[in-house]
């Protein structure tokens, strides 16, 4: 079942297609928005849409606030589920932020205009300065 999606044929496939594909991102456009913007990168240099990938090449994707580092090791052009998608890649993303680190940036109410003197104190304490 799983040769049938790999669109393995040609041996190539399209970067924001296959970041689609392996569930990286929710959509392809999405995936290909990221790619204009330069958030993909194919082995160290900056991916456009339809750069072909093929096994063996290291893919860099920023998203949703954090670096996800992957090798791929069996290029597809169809979504697949979950346990296929995992066999599609190599990851090698560091762990996500804990909740406690991510909590570290302070959050505004909306309107309630610049700091203070005394908030950015504290916003300094926080952050260890």
């Amino acid at each position: 079942m799983a040769d049938e999606v790999s669109g393995t044929e040609t041996g190539t496939v399209r970067v924001d297609a296959w970041i689609w594909s392996v569930r990286l991102t929710k959509t392809r456009s999405i995936a290909a928005t990221a790619c204009r913007a330069g958030h993909v990168k194919v082995n160290g240099e900056r991916a456009k849409p339809a750069q072909p990938i093929r096994a063996g090449d290291e893919v860099r994707l920023f998203h949703a606030g954090r670096e996800r580092i992957v090798v791929v090791k069996r290029p597809v052009s169809k979504r697949v589920g979950a346990p296929v998608a995992a066999q599609c890649l190599i990851d090698k993303s560091p762990p996500p932020p804990t909740p406690v680190e991510a909590a570290v940036v302070g959050i505004r109410d909306r309107g309630t205009g610049r700091p203070t003197k005394r908030d950015r104190r504290e916003i300094q304490t926080l952050r260890g300065r």
